[in-house]
């Protein structure tokens, strides 16, 4: 699949979703280092100024890039229609082709936005480009017990809950339980079509 050549690009009712480019790094900066201090354990402080260099802004595009290019991970800046601002972040990663054609669903809203239903409607336009425009079967979201907004978040958007997984996730030196949801393209009414393959 030549993911070069895909329009990933979403509009929805009240977002843009898009991939991060050279001229969002004002952009990015203010919103990485105007955040609410953290709201619960799963949310972030600000980031510290040597973060948010320009050096490392162009880092993170060029890693942007070489996700799509290897078709393993889609990363999308989520911005407010009406202004431009970004409000956050959502990702397909970890995706596998041939025969199982399945992505992972993750997202970031930044605090100062949070109560909203942003992250419910930039999580569903997200599904639509997964299954429409990079043709994936399958999208799973792996979302710890005790994170009652992501769980939230996953049911709205039509996600179905699968099982539990014990210790599956390594993070911050430690291993984590996981719920498993899942939704496959003819949840949504979308008949399923195998990419091309690569030449």
């Amino acid at each position: 699949m030549k993911s070069t050549t895909l329009p990933l690009f979403k509009k929805t009712k009240r977002l843009i979703l898009r991939p991060l480019e050279l001229h969002d790094f004002e952009n990015w900066s203010q919103a990485y280092s105007s955040m609410l201090p953290p709201q619960n354990q799963f949310d972030e402080t600000n980031w510290v100024d040597s973060e948010l260099t320009k050096a490392k802004f162009k880092a993170l595009l060029k890693k942007q890039l070489h996700g799509h290019a290897l078709d393993r991970v889609y990363s999308f800046g989520v911005f407010l229609k009406d202004d431009g601002l970004l409000i956050g972040e959502v990702f397909i990663g970890n995706i596998h082709r041939t025969s199982s054609q399945n992505g992972i669903l993750g997202y970031r809203i930044f605090n100062n936005y949070w109560n909203h239903g942003f992250a419910t409607e930039a999580c569903s336009a997200a599904l639509q480009i997964a299954f429409k425009d990079l043709r994936l079967h399958r999208v799973e979201a792996n979302i710890e017990p005790t994170n009652k907004a992501s769980l939230k978040v996953a049911k709205k958007i039509g996600l179905k809950k699968e099982g539990f997984s014990s210790k599956r996730l390594f993070e911050n030196k430690k291993w984590l339980d996981m719920i498993n949801f899942a939704a496959t393209c003819e949840d949504y009414g979308i008949k399923y079509k195998f990419p091309p393959k690569q030449k």
